[in-house]
């Protein structure tokens, strides 16, 4: 089978040299997977090494075990298919740096208490539709307000727009689909370039938080429903989509596409996903689609 493992450097450092590369290429030498001369997508940031080899899991560990010490991403994949042409995208710490529930808390000075659950969910601890329906109970009686200072302190991750951007141009449908809350998932969506969002709702009357969510709660079943439903609908093969996440209620949707990745995920994501980027920003997602540095948008 043919394959490429594409190395990454976090931009913002630039540290990958040739001798990285070298030194990875004698590793799959040595596994006798004879590896074709490097291609650059990106000086000191990203190259990709195609080879022949069969044991995608060992291969994965074997060369991620090689890098990681350097601070250094890898992803192996089959070379066929590798430009995605859907791409389902969650969220908090994810599109955007930090959970925008954890924040609004934050608001009404329970950041601390929602936080200690928020992190148990997603490492997949708690129930999450009973974790979600827990944290914005405690919320009642916020002003509405607080949802606009919070989404004016919500950061996008470094590369989300390039992401977005660039695989809208190559002619890829994309989805932001989130287990927060509409009201944001709507305005980050705009901002980066989602061709749509999913997410759930917060109940507010009269400018006011109820401490409700609507139903049904969007939840890891329902993301993955979504990947399924949507690759239907646009009659796009599941080998060619792309997800990505940090919790464990994104693992469903992760595991079932053509590459998903955790990207900066809790252990539980991270161990069980075919790829992680663990250094890089969003742009790595570019790279593993064999995107080059002069292709991206934005």
């Amino acid at each position: 089978m043919k394959l490429v493992v594409t190395l990454i450097a976090n931009p913002s450092q630039a540290n990958l040299t040739q001798q990285h590369v070298d030194h990875v290429q004698t590793v799959l030498s040595k596994l006798n997977c004879i590896p074709s001369s490097p291609s650059w997508l990106a000086e000191k940031i990203a190259c990709d090494i195609s080879f022949e080899g069969e044991d995608l899991a060992a291969l994965r560990n074997m060369v991620q075990g090689e890098v990681s010490e350097f601070s250094i991403d890898s992803v192996i994949q089959p070379a066929a298919h590798r430009r995605k042409r859907l791409l389902l995208a969650d969220m908090d710490s994810t599109i955007v740096i930090g959970e925008t529930l954890d924040e609004l808390a934050g608001v009404a000075g329970l950041k601390v208490q929602v936080a200690a659950i928020t992190e148990r969910a997603m490492r997949g601890e708690l129930d999450f539709k009973e974790a979600l329906r827990e944290r914005v109970a405690m919320l009642k009686g916020l002003p509405a307000t607080a949802l606009d200072q919070t989404l004016a302190i919500t950061e996008l991750t470094s590369g989300a727009r390039q992401l977005v951007q660039t695989m809208r141009a190559n002619g890829a449908y994309t989805v932001l689909v989130s287990g927060g809350f509409k009201f944001f998932t709507s305005a980050i969506g705009k901002k980066v370039g989602f061709h749509e969002d999913r997410s759930n709702e917060m109940i507010i009357e009269n400018d006011v938080l109820t401490g409700a969510v609507g139903d049904p709660i969007l939840d890891r079943d329902a993301k993955l429903e979504s990947l399924n439903s949507i690759s239907a609908a646009k009659q796009i093969p599941l080998k060619e989509t792309l997800t990505t996440g940090d919790g464990a209620n994104d693992l469903p949707m992760i595991l079932a596409a053509g590459l998903g990745i955790a990207f900066h995920a809790k252990p539980v994501v991270e161990e069980k996903a075919p790829a992680a980027i663990r250094y890089g920003d969003l742009t790595a997602l570019l790279y593993i689609q064999g995107y080059r540095r002069e292709e991206f948008s934005a």
